[in-house]
């Protein structure tokens, strides 16, 4: 694509090999199209298909496309019409969709002892748990804390000293699936 790009600007506007450097480039530009979009199709079904629930981060895309260093990267995933498609394959082969909501620190949080709010800058990639010492992929914790994640979820308030101490319970929350993921206090502190 770059060597095309390269050659199109070389070429005389308005002649006829600009013309046709211009449709060898649109011809590429529609492969990589077809085949992005055949990739997210197969994903998609398969994903609706074999898998009762499938629980996505319900992201601010916008936001991310306004940062100039990622917008590239965003764009060409297609990260809406991901959503788009699972949304309306998981209704044809009876599943469900869980959108998980924008503000849950899924990246943040320890998938070991759940206790413990980090605040992390993108660019650091892997996680490390100051209280358990549970050390692994930044994504692959927020994974694991985005297949737990449930609506109602207690979320540790972030702490300057990389550790919370004590937990509060959550409304509304039943106390069997807090017990199995977050400590749980009976008095309450």
């Amino acid at each position: 694509m770059k060597r095309l790009q390269r050659r199109v600007s070389k070429r005389v506007k308005g002649s006829n090999n600009r013309k046709k450097a211009v449709a060898q480039l649109a011809k590429l530009h529609l492969k990589v199209s077809n085949i992005r979009s055949d990739a997210i199709h197969k994903l998609t079904t398969y994903l609706a298909k074999n898998h009762s629930e499938v629980k996505i981060e319900d992201l601010n895309v916008k936001a991310f496309l306004k940062n100039h260093k990622l917008a590239g990267a965003i764009a060409d995933c297609g990260m809406y019409e991901f959503k788009r498609q699972l949304e309306y394959k998981t209704e044809k082969f009876n599943s469900k969709l869980t959108l998980v909501d924008r503000f849950f620190p899924s990246s943040q949080i320890c998938s070991s002892c759940c206790n413990n709010r980090i605040s992390m800058p993108l660019k650091v990639r892997v996680f490390e748990c100051p209280s358990c010492g549970n050390i692994q992929d930044r994504d692959f914790n927020a994974a694991k804390n985005i297949e737990r994640w449930f609506e109602g979820i207690f979320v540790p308030e972030r702490s300057e000293h990389q550790a919370v101490s004590s937990t509060a319970s959550a409304c509304g929350v039943d106390k069997q699936r807090w017990q199995s993921c977050y400590r749980y206090d009976e008095t309450g502190s």
